[in-house]
């Protein structure tokens, strides 16, 4: 008989924050094809919004939604119009409320954005287009950059402008967004 235990050892538990990806979906999509043709190179117009909503905070459950919209065309005539709001579900554990905010705001549109811009690359070839190719997005600084004009709203007074200011924890989507 043997002394040794045939259990496996016991992983050790994380030390810091925590961060878990539940669920990822589309939650709403939109493409429009008005079918015009421009002889002129078409412009596209992309904006990104995140926004970070609470689901479940006792156990720090957050949906997360990337927000994107691209139009490409004239001035005077569309091409196509594209609206996505991909979404995850996201656990965080362990954070404190600021590291908690970079990671929903920085992280988690990080790891959902690849899967989105497959979606309208697909989505616009489908439509009969080249595929849009949307450059990688640096969330940190949209963050930062989001950050800073916050603090300058608040310095002068003034309350958060519409459509500058991701929503952090806690905060509703109707009292924070952001926009690129």
């Amino acid at each position: 008989m043997s002394d040794t235990s045939d259990a496996a050892p016991q992983p050790q538990q994380p030390t810091g924050p925590s961060l878990r990806v539940m669920n990822q979906y589309i939650k709403d999509l939109s493409f429009e094809n008005p079918g015009a043709r421009v002889n002129e190179q078409p412009n596209v117009d992309l904006g990104i919004d995140v926004q970070a909503i609470p689901q479940n905070q006792s156990e720090g459950v957050y949906e997360v939604v990337l927000k994107m919209n691209a139009r490409a065309g004239t001035q005077q005539t569309a091409l196509f119009l594209v609206e996505l709001q991909y979404a995850g579900l996201f656990q965080i554990q362990g954070a404190s409320q600021s590291d908690m905010e970079a990671m929903l705001l920085i992280e988690c549109p990080r790891l959902l954005f690849p899967f989105a811009r497959s979606i309208v690359a697909n989505l616009t070839q489908e439509g009969g287009f080249p595929a849009l190719r949307i450059d990688p997005v640096d969330f940190t600084a949209l963050y930062r950059q989001q950050k800073e004009q916050g603090r300058a709203a608040q310095a002068a007074g003034q309350a958060k402008p519409d459509g500058a200011q991701h929503a952090a924890p806690g905060e509703t989507p109707e009292n924070g967004n952001g926009q690129a």
